[in-house]
């Protein structure tokens, strides 16, 4: 029904903030009672008294872009300790205030519900109790208008998911949120957030950080046990406070008391957490909570990797299972494994210790002798595919694997396996020795055979000492002849480039005589030709001369090509070396054509061209020298081997010398003389001798 045409109407629209009246006729007096005004909310933290350090990640937060950034790391690195330092130094650029909550994420309590926090914030930011809706759609929406026009910092610590912290994010471009979490929240990444990650901290902070705790009187005379206790902490500022506390808690104790009860690994994490409040394995254990039981599985068991990194297919191989890579990333993700440099991994010490002993806890022996095998397995298998690839044409044993080994890279060339062997040679000597350790004799001398390709190429010499020393060790308990010969011959002829004649000697005897009995005709001459290498380094060169023509002629016999042509180099070798380098000519165009019909060993091949190269130098051919020396040089640039690289120079060097070319010399010979000394050959004394 329409209404009277004289009727009063009194209606509000619109948005209204603040008191309003509604009247028709007012009549006495009019008291108006303003509401009270809502207090702009300072809800951050104190910052942390003595904050240490922390430049490089300042220096990335000063320059952030972002209005909303994620600081993540390991548990116990420092992250609220961090945010709350930069909160506080960026919180004037946000008049409209700060908010901040700790969600729980990982910690005893159960994580906090966003509703719950959604609720506190609206209330925080002037929402009357009454008026907060239920639902949490409803409080988002709020949220959102209420903030549409603010200069909010929001502080969100101790965050589980992105999804936990998606809702609590302003509406305001002219907002911040700093999220912390162990975890990178990739969801909120991908949604424009900018990822800072929270690195242990530097030895320097450290030292700084422990020193302001506990006093700079208390350290001045034990700088030297303060700095190794602090890297016993591996930069986590919560063991770094847990060993002060100690400190401090002992008036009487030295650093060194301290320091001490650290050194034992088996003791270490239990003597980082005696406090309920400040542990580090409580802190490691909220991580490792989280986790679900295949990612837990595969924590756990990257304990028994007895190297400092490892690259991808790990994971597949303690957890015996293809699909298990992705748990790899899960862990990085999370912040109990770093992924230091691309596609490699590592553990924190002591994460690596609270790995170990969740292994202990949670898998039987059987389990955790099965994941390591895996291990041993999976490096022995890709280091015989790079050795296939190397060095198609020597004898080798057969190994039985447990089971096949999951996630093996595979090499398209000889550049590739030779890059993977040597980027993974301390895992390789690492993990044979761990073989040895646990009576895995077999397993431990395939993983020192399986090494030959990098010795025979980059030498290594005191590397490769250590191997065949351990191979050695590997087939007497083993119990296997050919094994024994074959790596005594080895241990004989790396013994013989570092001048240890008399236990080369003895060595090398030994293996011809395993070879005698065993009436292997190849193995023999194998074993021979080294003792003749023995005469000829320890100046027996008529004796070795003589024995390496004896050689030639056995294995051409024998119709072992290969082993022929090197007898043939060897021999031509010790020729130029007594004056017979015309002699030596033929010899070696007879090795190097050998080696060219052969086809699949570039590095003998170019080291039949260098010793010819110095055949011709010595018979004053010194353009044909020159030219054949360059030849070898490309070709052991192209080989990957940096001892033959040095051969080639020496040549080179001393054609420059002898025709007068002295800055040539200088350079050839220099660079030959500097590859000697970094393999610790001997023949760099030589090449000095010849420089000066």
């Amino acid at each position: 029904m329409d209404e009277p045409a004289d009727s009063t109407r009194n209606r509000i629209t619109g948005a209204v903030t603040g008191t309003s009246v509604q009247a028709g006729v007012i009549e006495g007096g009019l008291h108006l009672h303003p509401s009270e005004p809502v207090p702009v909310p300072r809800q951050l933290p104190p910052p942390p008294t003595r904050f240490t350090g922390r430049t490089a990640e300042l220096a990335v937060l000063a320059e952030a872009t972002s209005s909303v950034v994620v600081l993540s790391g390991p548990g116990g690195v420092g992250k609220t300790a961090l945010s709350l330092q930069w909160a506080r130094s960026v919180a004037d650029r946000y008049p409209d205030g700060q908010l901040f909550v700790d969600l729980n994420g990982f910690s005893p309590r159960a994580s906090i519900d966003p509703s719950e926090v959604l609720g506190a914030f609206l209330r925080a930011l002037g929402t009357p109790p009454e008026k907060v809706p239920v639902h949490l759609p409803e409080q988002t929406a709020l949220y959102r208008s209420l903030t549409a026009d603010k200069a909010l910092l929001v502080l969100l610590d101790n965050t589980l998911s992105a999804a936990q912290a998606r809702v609590l994010v302003p509406s305001s471009s002219r907002s911040l949120v700093v999220v912390t979490s162990r975890s990178r929240l990739v969801g909120l990444v991908g949604d424009g957030a900018q990822l800072v990650e929270v690195a242990p901290l530097p030895a320097a902070s450290a030292y700084a950080m422990f020193a302001g705790a506990v006093g700079a009187a208390r350290v001045a005379g034990e700088q030297g046990h303060t700095a190794r206790l602090v890297a016993l902490c591996d930069g986590l500022p919560i063991a770094i406070r847990v060993a002060a506390s100690r400190l401090l808690a002992r008036r009487h104790w030295s650093v060194r008391r301290v320091h001490d009860e650290l050194v034992d690994e088996r003791s270490r994490l239990v003597n980082l957490s005696q406090s309920g409040d400040l542990s580090v394995r409580a802190t490691f254990d909220l991580s490792y909570k989280l986790l679900d039981p295949r990612a837990a599985a595969v924590y756990r068991r990257l304990s028994l990797h007895p190297g400092d990194d490892f690259g991808p297919g790990l994971a597949a191989a303690v957890l015996d299972d293809e699909d298990a890579d992705a748990l790899l990333e899960r862990l990085v993700d999370v912040s109990l494994v770093e992924e230091h440099a691309e596609d490699r991994y590592r553990f924190l010490d002591l994460l690596r210790l609270h790995a170990g002993q969740r292994l202990e806890a949670d898998d039987t022996a059987e389990e955790r002798a099965a994941a390591l095998r895996r291990i041993i397995e999976w490096y022995l298998y890709t280091a015989m595919r790079a050795d296939e690839v190397l060095t198609p044409y020597r004898r080798r044993l057969p190994y039985a694997f447990s089971s096949p080994p999951r996630s093996v890279p595979s090499f398209a060339d000889r550049d590739s396996a030779l890059g993977w062997l040597e980027r993974e040679r301390p895992n390789l000597v690492a993990v044979g020795r761990a073989a040895l350790d646990h009576d895995l004799a077999e397993l431990s001398w395939h993983m020192s055979d399986v090494m030959w390709p990098l010795f025979l190429l980059l030498k290594l010499y005191r590397d490769r000492l250590d191997a065949d020393e351990r191979g050695v060790a590997a087939a007497r308990r083993w119990g296997n002849e050919f094994a024994l010969a074959d790596m005594l011959k080895r241990l004989g002829l790396v013994l013989t480039s570092l001048g240890d004649f008399d236990q080369a000697e003895r060595h090398l005897t030994e293996s011809v005589e395993l070879w005698a009995r065993m009436n292997d005709q190849r193995g023999l001459c194998d074993a021979r030709e080294g003792l003749a290498l023995l005469y000829q380094a320890s100046g027996r060169t008529e004796e070795a001369t003589a024995e390496f023509g004896r050689l030639a002629e056995a294995n051409l016999a024998l119709g072992a090509t290969r082993s022929a042509g090197l007898s043939l180099i060897n021999l031509g070798r010790s020729l130029v070396d007594l004056g017979r380098a015309a002699e030596a000519r033929p010899v070696l165009v007879h090795a190097e054509q050998l080696f060219g019909e052969l086809g699949q060993d570039p590095y003998n091949h170019a080291r039949a061209t260098i010793a010819l190269a110095a055949a011709h130098c010595g018979t004053g051919d010194l353009g044909t020298a020159a030219q054949r020396a360059e030849d070898g040089l490309r070709a052991m640039t192209a080989a990957g081997s940096d001892k033959g690289r040095a051969d080639a120079l020496h040549v080179l060097g001393t054609v420059a010398q002898r025709e007068n070319r002295l800055a040539d010399a200088r350079d050839h010979l220099g660079a030959a003389e500097k590859i000697y000394r970094s393999l610790g050959s001997p023949l760099a004394d030589i090449v000095r001798t010849q420089l000066t």
